[in-house]
């Protein structure tokens, strides 16, 4: 058997998880690479356990450099191109050959798009801007806080609404909640619509009970920070203290190859998520799969989990000289933390027809410790 090189761009969880199952299930004579620009892997799901001052940081970080103990090649650079006729990526530091290219890359935070917004909040999507965030809260004594859904689509649906509870959390702990009007604007018409009209509802019920104000189907147009005003189309928001979801998009190294849909992103096979290209995979936010319903697959962390699964087992298939038989099914997963050590839990298959099936769970202690305990095994198990 000739010895093959897998090369995985990005390492998030989908990019994370295809590298790990790739080394432990292919024999030592194969490479597999990882290329990240960054040199540590931040765990997204306990960004906001950093907000309420149950995390810090670096305890919910790895670096990079542990994979090297498994096997996994690690390579610190920018990815600069990607040649799918050579089947070549060229990075700032070295080229790379791949046999099979596992694309995780996710999507790039694109806050200058809109101008004014980067000085005028606190990104929600940036660790680093997690600390600041809770730094303002406790100096926060009256006024107006909003959470700002910028621009659709962007990743882990359930963010902004875990922002929003888990603010309200600490402003009620600090006993000045009754001085503070809390107010979420979104794009979306429900929130996380595509999992449907009865999680959409149940989260708006929770926003309701701790009289945080709603206010759907608001697309931002303009921001003026020095008013610290909002346009949206004809109509403006005053804020005093503001946390936002920036606008996401495709990484700009894929916007060079033909591998995107119109939507702007990568086009997949929805079930093996191998894309136009043979042995080009993609997995995670960066991927456009359109659902039964019509919406699109949310960006989350779970899906991307579920692809790579898929990804790494068929690449170990080809590579073993059998047929690649495995589908990803479309299940999926969330926690939604509201703050007093509860949380609520959905859980469903969005590749239902005629629409996603989800259902919902609490809220309550026992899905919040379920959290602590995942975080705890994941850490583990992919370092």
């Amino acid at each position: 058997m000739m010895s093959k090189t897998i090369v995985v761009l990005g390492g998030g969880i989908g990019g994370l998880v295809a590298a790990n199952k790739l080394r432990k299930e292919l024999t030592s004579e194969h490479k597999v690479i990882l290329v990240d620009r960054k040199t540590r892997h931040e765990f997204n799901p306990s960004f906001f356990w950093v907000l309420t001052g149950k995390r810090e940081i670096s305890k919910i970080c790895r670096n990079f450099q542990l994979l090297e103990k498994k096997g996994i090649q690690y390579l610190n650079a920018e990815v600069q191109n990607i040649d799918v006729k050579n089947k070549q990526v060229k990075t700032s530091v070295k080229d790379i050959s791949y046999d099979f290219l596992v694309i995780a890359l996710g999507a790039e935070l694109a806050p200058e798009s809109v101008p004014g917004l980067s000085e005028s909040g606190h990104n929600l999507y940036e660790v680093e801007e997690i600390p600041k965030l809770a730094d303002s809260l406790k100096g926060f004594s009256g006024g107006t806080l909003m959470i700002l859904v910028s621009k659709l689509p962007f990743k882990c649906p359930a963010a902004p609404y875990e922002a929003a509870l888990l603010s309200d959390y600490l402003l009620r702990q600090k006993g000045i909640r009754d001085k503070i009007e809390i107010k979420l604007f979104t794009p979306e018409g429900i929130p996380m619509k595509v999992a449907g009209p009865e999680i959409g509802g149940a989260v708006k019920e929770i926003l309701r009970k701790r009289d945080i104000a709603f206010n759907p189907n608001h697309e931002l147009t303009s921001i003026d920070p020095e008013k610290k005003e909002i346009h949206f189309g004809k109509k403006k928001e005053q804020f005093d203290l503001l946390a936002y979801v920036p606008p996401h998009k495709v990484p700009t190294v894929l916007k060079k190859t033909d591998l995107l849909t119109d939507t702007g992103w990568v086009k997949v096979n929805p079930r093996t998520l191998e894309t136009k290209s043979p042995g080009v995979f993609c997995v995670g936010d960066a991927v456009s799969i359109k659902l039964p319903s019509g919406l699109p697959l949310p960006k989350a962390g779970v899906f991307a989990h579920g692809e790579a699964e898929v990804v790494a087992s068929n690449i170990v298939a080809e590579v073993s000289g059998k047929q690649p038989t495995h589908e990803f099914e479309g299940n999926g997963s969330c926690f939604l933390e509201i703050g007093y050590g509860k949380a609520a839990y959905a859980k469903g298959n969005f590749y239902q027809e005629p629409q996603a099936e989800i259902k919902m769970r609490g809220p309550g202690t026992i899905w919040h410790f379920n959290k602590i305990l995942f975080e705890k095994w994941w850490l583990w198990r992919w370092f």
